[in-house]
């Protein structure tokens, strides 16, 4: 989340909150405050805020929460200050169920949601599904504002032509539609489609898969890759498949960033009707969207951008012009940073 304040010139973020990341970088981002203990419990449960006064002290401008749950934790922290609060949204806040029951015990974001609609300053959602859903769930349009989180562009030469390989990233849970993959790759096979497939990540369905696809040949499964694996992994792609489906529990996607990125390095992509890339991917046009839970039709899109290395190139040089002008992050930063001047102000 760090890289949303990347770009700011006005504010300087300070960070406040339950758990600190270890990954934080504290020279760009310093903690003013870490909730630990008996008195983040407190905090968590009554809203009552510790080392308030030293957070007084900071003269804030705003509170922006992330996550649906992070701005119901923020919300008695805002109200006490006297300052505007900000939610960003990201999907799984918006969707899934768990987050929005009643019983037996309401989830903390439901607890609070009434209040935040009442006192938050205006709802950020990562994608037009997103903005959608809360919509659904009483958010009143008014108060909602589309605004993707996008990605560093990378400096690029033009590719001279695609990878080979089908590519997957992402956790291997049902939301993912990892599964709907594998279908996809066993009707590949079958119809004499060879190309090579990587599919990183892991989660609690990795064994499942992973032993629905033992013995086809040239399908890879390393499990987690760091950042620098993934960008070498979308260089030698020729496509990125996004199969996501909405689960049994409602999760669904936001907008999933790894799309960006595979955009943003002139890696088409296609994906599901379900994988939250409203507003991002154009059919036909800078990628693919095919029908969710859908094997065969992701099989045929997958074979047809194999068989036409000019479309895979046409469609990943758009793709990633539509990152540079909508989805590149420090100007995402800078209009957050517009964004939270102005709930001031207003």
């Amino acid at each position: 989340m760090q890289r949303q304040y990347a770009a700011f010139t006005w504010l300087r973020p300070l960070w406040v909150g339950r758990r600190v990341d270890p990954a934080l970088d504290r020279s760009a981002f310093p903690v003013a405050a870490a909730f630990t203990g008996a008195a983040g419990l407190a905090f968590k449960l009554t809203g009552r805020v510790p080392q308030f006064e030293a957070l007084r002290a900071l003269d804030p401008l705003c509170v922006h929460a992330q996550f649906g749950r992070g701005g119901a934790f923020a919300l008695p922290l805002a109200r006490k200050l006297g300052v505007p609060l900000v939610v960003t949204f990201h999907g799984g806040d918006a969707h899934k169920e768990a987050h929005w029951r009643r019983l037996p015990v309401p989830a903390l974001q439901r607890m609070r949601m009434a209040g935040m609609i009442a006192y938050a300053s205006l709802f950020l959602c990562v994608s037009y599904g997103v903005r959608d859903r809360l919509i659904g769930r009483g958010v009143p349009p008014g108060k909602l504002r589309v605004l993707p989180i996008g990605v560093e562009l990378p400096a690029l030469a033009p590719r001279a032509a695609p990878g080979n390989t089908i590519l997957f990233i992402g956790r291997f849970v049902e939301m993912k539609g990892v599964t709907v993959l594998a279908a996809a790759i066993h009707r590949l096979r079958a119809q004499g489609v060879t190309a090579p497939v990587v599919l990183i990540g892991d989660g609690p369905d990795h064994a499942a898969v992973a032993a629905s696809l033992a013995g086809l040949a040239g399908v890879s499964l390393p499990g987690w890759q760091s950042q620098d694996q993934i960008r070498a992994a979308l260089a030698e792609a020729c496509m990125l498949c996004l199969p996501s489906v909405v689960a049994r529990s409602g999760e669904a996607e936001g907008l999933p960033s790894v799309a960006v990125e595979a955009m943003s390095m002139a890696v088409p992509v296609i994906a599901s009707a379900d994988a939250g890339t409203a507003g991002l991917i154009r059919d036909g046009i800078n990628g693919r969207i095919v029908p969710s839970r859908d094997p065969d039709a992701l099989a045929a899109a997958i074979k047809a951008l194999l068989a036409s290395p000019q479309m895979a190139l046409a469609l990943g040089e758009t793709a990633r012009a539509t990152v540079a002008v909508g989805f590149d992050a420090r100007r995402q930063s800078e209009i957050l940073e517009q964004i939270l001047i102005e709930a001031r102000i207003s």
